[in-house]
């Protein structure tokens, strides 16, 4: 290619195989100036092509087209062998990432899946566990009520057969040296799974919305109120024990009393349970046995029992004894015994029982349970009723106004049997009260302090 002037290409073309060979004279046309002129300068602007001789002149529009239509293609096929060069690695680079990609993906969905499953164990595992503690606790709740209802039979610790007081109005208040019953179990909830807990649960599915917060929730989860409800039954249990230690000294105590007034009086206590009546009516005989695995409750509540048995006993025989006073309220006696200045002959003689001060019309009580061996007017006793006890014991009372039992009639603790009155060889309305042991008087305060120490327990 050549831009040379066109005058150049006039001249004749020389070549090696020319040489020694006429050259052909070449005729030229005379051309005006100004078509010559012209003609040039559109030919500068072309490009030449020569080629072997040849020549093709092109302008400058196609030129540069050919010249960019070149350029793109020589670009088109770097990029395309550049292409096709790294084209394995490149693929190879896009595969493994979206291997990667997909792993990355499966790993997570793998992960949360398995969070969930553990989540969801754990959860089961909490409810198993839920419901292992509830059960604890409902049995725990079983076994309180019916420990309150052995001890809601715990009977009142007073002596059998006490004289009894005048019976209190309705606003009259108990006496608080009595031991209380313990009451129920009323104090504790069955506790149930609550359920909310219950549906978080069952549904693998995330809650969309928080649930609200129930009493459950603000008292710091299930666990929290088991805790909770554990320490109530704790305190309950508590309480029961120590109210089922409290009965059994009590028992204790008293039976220590009532063994030792009965040595105090100096009483043959084989004789006294042996004459005592036998309590119950019959049955089958099934000898009281304690489990091997009872629990220090059931071990104290078996003791329990036999102290009550033994208390029982000795109760049905205390009432063969004559230690309560005859009379109710205030005590004041006007004689005791033992040698005194008569009061008709003002010389000393012997005073074999006490004389109680009264009214006229005072009710008399029997002091211990027995049958009545005497009940008329006798000498110096005015009107008199004698009561034999067993064992040898016996009581008098006289100087009655009105006598209210006849000789063979039971008479039980506290029955009236007569009024106070001043029959006989009396100088004023009163109750002369004597105690005997084999037919000889004896000091029947020494019953009546023995009587004291047993009720102040």
């Amino acid at each position: 290619m050549s831009n040379r002037p066109v005058q150049y290409a006039e001249y004749p073309q020389h070549h090696a195989h020319d040489h020694g060979r006429p050259q052909p004279r070449r005729v030229t046309t005379a051309k005006p100036p100004a078509a010559k002129s012209a003609a040039t300068a559109v030919r500068q602007s072309d490009y030449t092509i020569a080629h072997r001789g040849k020549q093709v002149r092109i302008g400058p529009v196609v030129f540069w087209i050919v010249v960019g239509t070149v350029t793109v293609l020589g670009a088109w096929s770097a990029a395309t062998a550049t292409y096709f060069a790294f084209r394995d690695d490149v693929l190879t680079k896009l595969i493994a990432r979206q291997a990667d990609m997909q792993y990355a993906y499966e790993d997570r969905i793998a992960e949360l899946r398995a969070k969930i499953d553990r989540t969801t164990s754990r959860q089961m595992l909490d409810q198993e566990q839920f419901d292992k503690k509830l059960e604890q606790v409902m049995r725990r709740q079983n076994q309180l009520e019916s420990r309150a209802s052995a001890l809601g039979n715990v009977p009142d610790l007073s002596v059998t057969g006490s004289i009894p007081p005048k019976p209190p109005g309705r606003g009259a208040s108990l006496d608080m040296n009595s031991i209380p019953k313990p009451s129920p179990i009323s104090d504790t909830v069955t506790f149930v799974a609550p359920p909310d807990r219950e549906a978080r649960l069952e549904s693998r599915a995330p809650a969309l919305a928080a649930p609200p917060q129930t009493q459950v929730a603000k008292l710091g989860g299930a666990d929290n109120v088991i805790d909770r409800l554990q320490a109530s039954l704790d305190r309950v249990e508590t309480r029961q024990l120590a109210a089922l230690s409290s009965a059994e000294e009590a028992m204790d105590s008293k039976v220590r009393r009532m063994r030792g007034a009965i040595s105090d009086l100096g009483l043959n206590m084989a004789k006294l349970e042996a004459a005592a009546p036998r309590g119950g009516m019959g049955g089958p005989y099934i000898p009281v046995k304690l489990s091997a695995n009872a629990d220090p409750f059931e071990r104290q509540l078996y003791r329990l029992q036999l102290t009550r048995a033994q208390m029982d006993k000795l109760n049905r025989t205390m009432a063969q004894v004559p230690y309560r006073k005859p009379v109710v309220g205030t005590v004041e006696f006007s004689s005791g015994f033992g040698v005194r200045t008569d009061p008709f002959l003002g010389r000393p003689a012997m005073h074999a029982g006490l004389d109680f001060r009264g009214s006229t019309g005072d009710p008399i009580r029997a002091t211990a349970n027995g049958r009545v061996v005497s009940a008329a007017y006798s000498g110096g006793y005015g009107k008199m009723v004698e009561i034999d006890h067993g064992n040898g014991l016996s009581t008098r009372y006289g100087h009655m106004s009105v006598i209210q039992v006849k000789v063979g009639d039971s008479i039980k603790i506290g029955q009236v049997i007569g009024l106070v009155g001043s029959t006989g060889r009396s100088t004023g309305p009163h109750l002369h009260y004597e105690t005997r042991i084999d037919g000889e008087a004896v000091d029947p305060q020494k019953f009546l302090r023995a009587g004291v120490r047993l009720s102040a327990g």
